[in-house]
């Protein structure tokens, strides 16, 4: 049973639980080593070692580096509660950075691997701070013998331009051991009066906030939005005050994973699939987590052209896509957007294989018996067909 060690830059992020139950679930034996950050909830991993490094900060990219280089200067200290890992998990650039220093601890040092889920904005700037950052990347990725990522542009934009070692790319499809039940859309068994909106997850986009609240208004109770999960409240001027002054936007807080997404999506027609973020850079590659939920359960997506989630619903032939997010755009599409049509969408997207959205039991041990292998290859990257 191979034995890795995760070092991770927030302890409380759903998505960390998430891939730890994976280890678990394909074969390995998991420890955890990480930050937690200041406003979150403490974490509730299912573990018994789980070593804390201190504490960080959301948008502080440098105070996160230091607290990165502090941990890793007390390595040797801290890691004497840890056992030998057969391999080391680093998520995020900092982690990495912390691994370097652990590698040397052990005589036989453990494989390196490399989670990078989103590229960071200091990683694409073309003036000499960007470029400091991606040759640290470079430096940092010698002894690293397997990248893991989400999505194929991330590979395709960033990684095959900059380098990298082999690259497996694991989607961020829902992870739900023994899930029997799945929700499905309400325009399959009623004519909707009132078209609902899902946004679920990480909400951190003022502008989707923004364009949301406008159609919302515009269109006078036609449409409804209903947002869930952890709000970014550095990126909004006033998140909650902007929810409670509309009349048609609701938000019913952080939710469940996986237990309440049947319920989140089946209570709408659509899920928004868009992100300005970090627009036209790691928003325009990523696949986020609800385009996966959305699909699971039936709910339509509504992705923006040019983007990865764009690419990915058009293969399927699927959801909508739209060139922008403006309050024109947004009320022609649901100004026209008749019943026959909502009926026909969802019936488009309950009529896709569930594998493509949920994370079978075979993908955690094939990921597993990746990391635990030192004769790494590069693989053909799958995607939607």
């Amino acid at each position: 049973m191979p034995r890795i060690l995760y070092l991770v830059h927030n302890l409380a992020d759903p998505a960390v639980g998430r891939r730890v139950a994976m280890f678990r679930q394909g074969g390995a034996e998991v420890e955890i080593a990480g930050f937690r950050r200041g406003d979150a909830p403490a974490s509730l991993l299912p573990l018994d070692t789980v070593v804390k490094l201190g504490t960080t900060h959301d948008g502080r990219m440098l105070q996160r580096l230091g607290a990165a280089v502090t941990a890793a200067w007390r390595a040797p200290n801290w890691a004497k509660s840890l056992r030998r890992p057969d391999v080391i998990v680093a998520r995020n650039l900092e982690m990495l950075g912390v691994a370097q220093r652990l590698m040397r601890l052990w005589e036989v040092p453990p494989t390196l691997v490399y989670e990078c889920l989103d590229i960071h904005r200091l990683m694409l700037r073309q003036d000499p701070i960007g470029r400091a950052m991606r040759a640290l990347e470079q430096r940092f990725m010698r002894n690293v013998e397997l990248v893991i990522t989400s999505s194929p542009a991330f590979v395709r934009d960033y990684f095959d331009i900059h380098g990298a070692p082999p690259i497996q790319l694991v989607e961020n499809k829902v992870f739900a051991p023994g899930i029997s039940e799945f929700g499905s859309n309400p325009a399959l068994v009623d004519q909707p009066s009132v078209l609902r909106v899902g946004w679920f997850g990480a909400l951190r986009c003022k502008a989707s906030l923004t364009a949301l609240d406008g159609l919302t208004r515009h269109l006078a109770g036609r449409v409804e939005v209903t947002l869930a999960g952890r709000p970014a409240l550095t990126e909004f001027a006033d998140f909650h005050g902007t929810v409670e002054q509309s009349p048609h936007l609701e938000f019913w807080g952080p939710f469940r994973y996986p237990d309440d997404l049947a319920g989140l999506y089946s209570a709408v027609h659509f899920v928004w699939a868009i992100d300005f973020f970090e627009q036209g850079l790691n928003s325009n590659w990523l696949l986020p987590n609800r385009l996966y939920e959305g699909c699971l359960n039936g709910a339509i997506p509504i992705a923006l052209s040019g983007t990865e989630t764009a690419r990915f619903i058009e293969r399927l032939g699927i959801g909508v896509v739209i060139p922008d997010i403006s309050q024109d755009t947004l009320m022609a599409l649901f100004s026209g957007m008749t019943a026959e049509r909502v009926r026909q969408l969802a019936t488009d997207v309950a009529a896709q294989d569930r594998a493509l959205f949920l994370c079978e039991p075979r993908e955690c041990f094939e990921l597993v018996d990746r990391l635990s292998s030192r004769q790494q290859t590069k693989p053909e990257l799958e995607v939607a067909a």
